[in-house]
């Protein structure tokens, strides 16, 4: 490990000389300061990360608070979290990965030793314990998600009250006048989640504007949950002719009972979803479906963040920056069948060779 006296020595100045040159405390003569450089590159000299943050008030670290819960789809959180740490090293900043669930605790330690310089927080919930700490004296902070109060707080996300209503405009077009909805587990609306809640609203919204029916029914997204709720959906609405989900473990169990049922997507049935993009495409059937733009997500937290830490006075350092959502049609979505289907239970056995 080559170290500060070696540059030094090498570059024929004092330690303290190098040490300005990196800091830029004090003014040091420009061929004095190429001189540093050169010999710092030569050496291939790299600073103490706790030194320079000391010296520099400044860690150049981003703590990102990414809660890994078993009843939430990981993938779409680590792909946030992968472009939040592409972009932050574009900046020449470092990633501090909380995967916990300390909540408040942990947004403390993080903030109050300086260890980070800057927070993102993801799974944000409507009434998030966090909240009041980044409204203290806890350093520049963005959310991706939004709370039922944003004021003074520096949020981006999916517009997902606009999905919600995406979807519904959507199928209410192709002639659709019941609508179920497969919505996440149950422990995702217990702790009034953001994403999951606002979708939420807005189906509803809409389908009371449209004069659609709404059902809505959590899942935990394994075969037998899904086959339980589905069984449910259809014995209290068995006029139900579209379904909605907003649960990526949910669909292939959906799409492989609806076929055991007897209801062939979309002639009888049709589904949308609001999912990745990936797991739409991909699906046995390729959905329709509004597209949840994870990198955008972490690479827009970053520039906005950065905003904030650059220009605190500028237009990205507060407020909430919502984006548009895009539904995509493919082969799951269309016109209701003419009279209405009348299947097998989910879940029940299929006749030979059906």
């Amino acid at each position: 490990m080559v170290t500060l006296a070696e540059v030094a020595r090498h570059a024929g100045v004092s330690a303290s000389t190098v040490s300005y040159v990196l800091s830029g405390k004090r003014p040091i003569s420009g061929p004095t300061r190429e001189r540093v450089r050169a010999s710092i590159e030569r050496l291939g000299y790299q600073p103490h990360a706790g030194a320079r943050a000391l010296a520099s008030s400044r860690s150049r670290i981003i703590a990102l608070m990414v809660p890994l819960r078993t009843d939430m789809y990981v993938p779409v959180m680590l792909e946030i979290a992968v472009a939040v740490a592409t972009t932050a090293r574009a900046h020449g900043y470092d990633v501090l990965l909380l995967t916990g669930e300390e909540g408040p605790p942990a947004l403390r330690r993080v903030t109050g030793s300086g260890l980070a310089e800057a927070v993102i927080l993801m799974d944000v919930q409507l009434d998030d314990g966090r909240l009041p700490v980044l409204r203290g004296s806890a350093p520049p902070a963005v959310l991706v998600g939004l709370p039922a109060d944003p004021a003074g707080l520096n949020c981006v996300d999916l517009d997902f009250a606009a999905a919600g209503a995406l979807c519904v405009d959507h199928l209410a077009g192709l002639g659709h006048r019941e609508i179920a909805v497969v919505g996440g587990s149950p422990g995702v609306y217990a702790r009034h989640t953001g994403f999951a809640e606002r979708t939420l609203g807005g189906l509803r919204e809409r389908a009371g504007h449209l004069g659609v029916g709404l059902l809505h029914r959590p899942c935990d997204g394994s075969h037998d949950a899904v086959a339980g709720v589905l069984a449910r959906i259809l014995d209290e609405r068995p006029g139900v002719s579209a379904f909605v989900v907003q649960n990526e473990t949910a669909v292939e169990p959906l799409l492989a009972l609806l076929r055991r049922t007897g209801r062939a997507v979309p002639e009888d049935v049709s589904v949308v979803a609001v999912c990745p993009e990936a797991v739409a495409a991909q699906a046995s059937v390729p959905l329709t479906s509004v597209a949840i733009p994870a990198q955008e997500l972490g690479r827009r937290a970053v520039e906005r963040l950065f905003a904030r830490l650059t220009d605190p006075g500028g237009p990205d350092a507060t407020g909430v920056e919502l984006l548009a959502p895009v539904l995509t049609v493919r082969e799951s979505s269309g016109p209701p069948p003419s009279r209405p289907v009348t299947g097998r239970r989910a879940g029940t056995p299929s006749p030979p060779g059906a």
